[in-house]
């Protein structure tokens, strides 16, 4: 009977061992299964800011395209959303009052505002000429344009130094004969679909 017994308990301890064994085998590959689909959407979601950054970068540089035709067709306006005179002083203004435009050998530069006449019937001056010494450099690192030209007009000679980024953004300094600089700071677009209004040129 004894033996038995001791037989009896042997056998349930065998048991017992390999059912926590199974139990232990069980929990190990529940928790293993836990933890691929984690895994694999961790790299997923690795694999989906690769692609956004790409195709961030795949955008940037079409827009670089575009503006870079536009750039070499010398058909394009700088319309401010604000001005900022040389002492950092910045003021919102109307985009269609404020603006550079470049048309092929001819620019006009203007200021304008809704509140005051103005020499050119907008609030502002307007000075409109002919274009010398047009320079353009693209960073095809930075994905970004640097021009500069003159432009000779009845009321004086400014110089413009003109930064134009792959979404569009640009910034402008003009600079003339005097002390003085005046930054324009808005987007670049076609003069073909801008809305713009240009006044009376000053005299």
């Amino acid at each position: 009977m004894a033996y038995y017994l001791t037989d009896y308990r042997e056998s349930f301890n065998l048991y017992a061992m390999k059912t926590s064994f199974l139990k232990l085998e069980n929990l190990i590959l529940i928790f293993g299964l836990f933890l691929i689909p984690f895994s694999v959407s961790s790299q997923d979601v690795k694999l989906s800011r690769q692609e956004k950054k790409e195709a961030k970068r795949e955008k940037r540089y079409f827009n670089f395209q575009v503006l870079d035709t536009l750039i070499q067709s010398k058909t394009f306006i700088l319309k401010a959303d604000f001005l900022q005179n040389e002492y950092g002083s910045r003021i919102p203004v109307l985009s269609d009052l404020n603006f550079i435009k470049v048309d092929v050998s001819n620019a006009v530069i203007q200021t304008g505002s809704s509140s005051n006449f103005g020499y050119n019937g907008v609030g502002g001056a307007t000075a409109e000429g002919s274009i010398r010494g047009l320079k353009v450099v693209k960073n095809l690192k930075n994905l970004n344009f640097y021009i500069r030209f003159t432009v000779v007009t009845d009321i004086g000679i400014y110089d413009v130094d003109m930064t134009i980024n792959s979404d569009g953004s640009a910034r402008a300094t003009l600079s003339g004969l005097s002390r003085g600089k005046l930054v324009y700071d808005g987007r670049i677009e076609s003069i073909h679909n801008s809305g713009f209004f240009k006044g009376f040129n000053s005299i």
